[in-house]
């Protein structure tokens, strides 16, 4: 009887440590190929994103979508990913009203309501209506007098297959816990 309860008290210890060792697992493996994070480098993204915040993103299986914030590998040159808000995809029109500072997709205004009150966008290098490349998008910070962003001939459009994912919630500092819209 004591040798039953032993073995009942061992296969119970095993079964623990065998559930935790798969959750272990399956989390490393979520970490790697479903999600990542990455660090808030300058202000272009302000007030959405502040400089040093660490964000969680979301790698797996993303499809880019207008408004959807997002970090990219395309620039390669400046170091580090970047991160900034998708404006328009493949087959989009953009254009930029250089008096108002209104950015149009497709003919429409956008509703930015992400932008602090009175955000002027100014047309800087995008001076005329293009039409967004297929597998391309066009991408924006929301600090639009200091990012340096699609509007530019720096950094124009972003391939699709340089997207690493979408930005889903900052996580640090804790205090600054949040979901990105």
């Amino acid at each position: 009887m004591e040798e039953n309860k032993a073995r009942k008290k061992t296969d119970g210890i095993f079964e623990w440590c065998e559930t935790i060792a798969f959750s272990v697992a399956a989390a490393l493996i979520v970490l790697a190929f479903g999600c990542g994070f990455s660090q808030v480098n300058g202000s272009s993204m302000y007030p959405t994103l502040v400089s040093g915040e660490q964000v969680f993103t979301r790698t797996f299986l993303y499809t880019p979508q207008r408004g959807d914030v997002i970090t990219t590998d395309a620039l390669i040159d400046y170091g580090k990913p970047l991160i900034k808000r998708v404006i328009a995809l493949g087959g989009d029109t953009v254009r930029i009203d250089g008096e108002t500072g209104t950015v149009y997709v497709n003919g429409e205004p956008l509703d930015e309501t992400y932008l602090p009150e009175g955000t002027f966008t100014s047309p800087n290098d995008l001076t005329e209506e293009v039409v967004v490349p297929a597998g391309k998008v066009f991408v924006m910070g929301d600090n639009r007098g200091g990012s340096l962003d699609g509007r530019s001939a720096q950094i124009g459009f972003i391939d699709e297959r340089d997207i690493l994912g979408e930005v889903l919630y900052c996580v640090t500092p804790f205090a600054n816990f949040r979901r990105i819209q």
